[in-house]
């Protein structure tokens, strides 16, 4: 009996021990590149010299007498000044000089040790809030779309909607829905494909629209999210069935037919590709308010990178949202590159790519800054000093053009990614704009 009790006591303090163990530690690189700017607040000012400390740990110990690689220069464009700096202590300071106008300034590392290359990245803003956007707004621009706007009216809707019994819970009814869409080559409409979740109640409820990031993929519907009490409706922007069992179409489309779908006809503003994508987030809206279980009023739209891009459109062009979450967003400022400084996704004006006054005139109808100008409700705005995808230069470029009421979140060390925290603060938000 002792015996027994002793290989118990055993078993339970080994299985306490490391159940304990994969609670705390956490999975990483062997060597961890420590780096920020000197600035308290990452923010310094035109013309102020600009520090990064730097320190390289190992086995949570800072490493000794070690050198690294540093590159450091405005965001996504050539660097001013680059060199090796030895570490003594495993610390030190990288001088990355100054920047003579409103932008961002960041610094990259490298360290390689037995064969591996460690990395990592710190930005710092310069003035941040004086940045301006360099794109202007055509002329025309409301009434160009307005009249893209009443074509899509003028298109039945004609839902399809099929239940998904294998997604259903016992809170939430899941359907996959097709809508019509606007022509695109002569008469052959186009369809908007998505998930639609609604909860499994006799009350009136608020919805969310949730539109995508740039890709080809499927979609699961956002379960979780109606179980809190909304209707949610996650859409696709390409056309096609967003459910397909088989994911090799979508990286057989992504690859294929669809790679670089947001240059498609760019010297044509009437056949854009994103002109259609733009219509398909609208005529989703025209889709959930004609739901019964839908309040009529409490709508907001919510997206990142791409759909950060949509959510701003979105917002912009139909009354009918109340409020936009919006993070990282793509497609701002994208003339950019042609000023000597960081465009937005996706990045057509950089080296590269074929240039011409038509495209740049074309693309004026279609930036996010365009947009964000027009914008009268209520947005939360998050995004990361490190964004690689959507440099941050081109987000402030938009943000800094809204006038309506606006929460903004910066994450300083991420780059096209978000922390949980990040996600659930816009989600919480979304909510609390959405009177239930």
């Amino acid at each position: 009996m002792k015996k027994l009790l002793c290989l118990f006591c055993f078993i339970f303090f080994v299985t306490v021990t490391f159940s304990q163990s994969s609670i705390v530690s956490q999975k990483g690189d062997l060597v961890k590149i420590m780096i920020s700017p000197q600035s308290a607040n990452f923010k310094n000012k035109i013309g102020e010299k600009v520090n990064f400390n730097v320190a390289l740990y190992k086995f949570g110990k800072l490493l000794n007498d070690v050198t690294i690689y540093y590159e450091a220069g405005p965001e996504t464009m050539k660097p001013q000044n680059t060199g090796y700096l030895n570490l003594k202590g495993g610390q030190g300071i990288i001088k990355a000089d100054m920047m003579n106008q409103a932008g961002f300034l960041r610094c990259y590392v490298s360290y390689e040790e037995n064969g591996y290359k460690y990395e990592n990245t710190a930005t710092a803003g310069i003035n941040p809030e004086k940045i301006k956007p360099t794109v202007r707004i055509p002329a025309d621009f409301k009434k160009f779309w307005s009249a893209n706007l009443k074509s899509l009216s003028e298109v039945p809707i004609n839902p399809k909607l099929t239940l998904m019994p294998e997604k259903c819970t016992h809170k939430v009814d899941v359907y996959k829905v097709c809508l019509d869409n606007i022509a695109v080559v002569g008469s052959h409409k186009t369809h908007v494909y998505g998930i639609l979740c609604i909860p499994k109640s006799e009350k009136k409820l608020p919805a969310i629209l949730n539109v995508p990031g740039a890709g080809v993929r499927s979609y699961n519907g956002l379960v979780k999210w109606a179980e809190k009490g909304y209707i949610t409706f996650q859409i696709g922007i390409h056309g096609i069935p967003v459910d397909l069992y088989d994911s090799q179409i979508y990286d057989d489309l992504n690859k294929g037919a669809l790679w670089r779908y947001s240059f498609y006809n760019i010297d044509s503003k009437d056949n854009y590709y994103m002109k259609r994508v733009f219509l398909s987030c609208i005529r989703a809206i025209d889709f959930i308010y004609s739901l019964k279980e839908f309040d009529g009023e409490n709508m907001g739209v919510i997206g990142g990178s791409q759909g950060g891009a949509l959510s701003i459109v979105t917002g912009s062009l139909d009354n009918r949202i109340k409020a936009l979450v919006s993070y990282y967003p793509a497609m701002c400022d994208m003339e950019g590159y042609l000023h000597n400084r960081a465009g937005g996704w996706p990045h057509m004006f950089n080296v590269g790519f074929i240039t011409s006054d038509e495209k740049i005139k074309v693309a004026a109808y279609y930036d996010v800054v365009n947009f964000a100008k027009n914008l009268t409700i209520p947005g939360f705005y998050a995004f990361g000093y490190n964004d690689n995808v959507c440099p941050p230069t081109s987000v402030c470029a938009a943000i800094n053009c809204i006038s309506a009421p606006k929460t903004v979140h910066i994450y300083y060390d991420t780059s096209h990614w978000s922390y949980k925290e990040e996600s659930d603060a816009g989600f919480r938000w979304l909510c609390k704009q959405l009177k239930k």
